[in-house]
């Protein structure tokens, strides 16, 4: 009998979110970027979008638009004027950018539908547009999988005097409260989700995804807060601290060189850092939705490699975003010391570690302006833009295995789109 009420209530409380958070964030997001650029990204995801079927996220949809987390969104509201971690992922999800969340999503939808399904019940699963009502559900646990780790993320480690202000204090824990609780809700969601699927090589699959998600929190140093922060490379024919489960999957660590590119320290700790944090959940559950579709080995591990190349691509494309001409990154701004352009910088001139070494208790501690100019002057960024475009050829020559349809050239819009040139 309460149900309309509280899906109204749900769907105001979104509203609200949206207003508060949604705009500002899309604002500044548009502002960094040139018109262009931002343009050609929305029309490819939108063109992407018809494709599948869906006019928007799924999380807006189903996740956002439920009871529980229309709940989370009313104490958010309580959070507005503290600078609690959560809030920056509240606005991922809400912003429509290269970095949201749910895209990834429509890359899985967009690979079932290239794929097609072999030794289905269509009747049962196939929906309007081609793709299995499973592809769909999986392409969701996936989303609500990296969501919940990112809100888990936003957790603060709030030690005894870290904050002086007791409202500060107050305000610090129950945006851990909310972020711990809504992390695991949408984690204990998509595991259900996954149960009903009742395929179990699929949730192994999916299962080791997670896995590798938690084995990348323990890659290297960090500082007080988790926050990630270089180590020293060890030499190519040494195995680093934690890896050895890495040489039991040859998919996951590069092999050897990539294209044009030599196998570095550098390249390989920020492949190996990247793959467990990102590319082992897109790639398996584009796996996944093949071994849904009734494909074989051969096809189900193009569709990893696929997922793997994609999001190496896409992240080395936001390592990126600080160090464009119009970045305001230059005045201070904090950004992630542990991507390509820094780490390929470190490579070339170690003497930058005396800089990042200061920030072993705090990355506050860091002066970022200057990290920000050294890197603008050395290889990095070149090294970067050469990371990103060999791991878009790979993904595209994935793509070579599927037949041409407009869900393959829809993946292969979205590649194009992540060039910085």
């Amino acid at each position: 009998m309460n149900a309309a009420p509280l899906t109204t209530a749900a769907a105001a409380a979104v509203r609200e979110l949206r207003r508060t958070y949604g705009s500002a964030a899309t604002a500044a997001h548009r502002g960094r970027r040139r018109a262009p650029q931002t343009a050609d990204w929305n029309r490819v995801v939108s063109e992407a979008e018809k494709v599948v079927g869906y006019p928007s996220s799924f999380l807006s949809l189903r996740w956002l638009l439920s009871d529980e987390i229309a709940n989370v969104a009313l104490h958010l509201r309580k959070l507005g004027t503290s600078n609690h971690p959560l809030l920056k992922v509240a606005k991922g999800l809400l912003q429509n950018s290269r970095d949201n969340m749910q895209a990834w999503g429509l890359v899985v939808l967009l690979l079932s539908k290239a794929a097609g399904h072999l030794n289905v019940d269509s009747s049962a699963d196939e929906d309007e547009c081609g793709v299995l009502r499973s592809q769909r559900a999986l392409a969701e646990i996936a989303e609500m999988i990296r969501t919940s780790h990112r809100m888990h993320n936003s957790l603060i480690n709030i030690r005894p005097g870290l904050f002086s202000e007791p409202v500060v204090h107050n305000s610090m824990s129950f945006g851990n409260k909310v972020a711990l609780l809504s992390g695991d809700y949408l984690l204990a969601n998509s595991y259900n989700e996954l149960s009903a699927l009742k395929n179990p090589n699929l949730m192994e699959l999916i299962s080791s995804a997670l896995r590798d998600l938690s084995e990348a929190e323990f890659l290297g140093r960090r500082d007080a807060q988790n926050n990630p922060l270089p180590s020293p490379f060890e030499p190519l024919d040494r195995c680093p601290l934690g890896s050895t489960r890495l040489h039991f999957n040859p998919l996951l660590q590069p092999p050897g060189p990539l294209g044009n590119m030599p196998l570095t320290p550098a390249l390989r700790d920020w492949t190996r850092c990247n793959v467990l944090s990102a590319g082992s959940l897109l790639g398996k559950t584009c796996q996944g939705a093949l071994l849904l579709a009734g494909h074989g080995e051969h096809l189900q591990k193009q569709g990893f490699l696929f997922g793997k190349h994609l999001s190496l691509a896409w992240q080395a494309y936001l390592d990126l975003e600080p160090f464009l001409t119009s970045s305001p990154y230059s005045l201070g701004i904090s950004f992630n010391l542990t991507s390509a352009p820094v780490m390929f910088h470190l490579e070339h001139d170690p003497a930058l570690f005396e800089e990042i070494d200061k920030g072993v208790n705090t990355v506050q501690d860091i002066d970022y302006v200057k990290v920000h100019d050294i890197v603008m002057k050395g290889p990095g960024i070149d090294c970067t833009k050469q990371l990103q475009k060999e791991h878009s050829r790979k993904a595209m020559e994935v793509l070579d295995e599927f037949e041409e349809s407009d869900a393959r050239t829809a993946l292969s819009n979205i590649i194009v789109a992540m060039d910085r040139e």
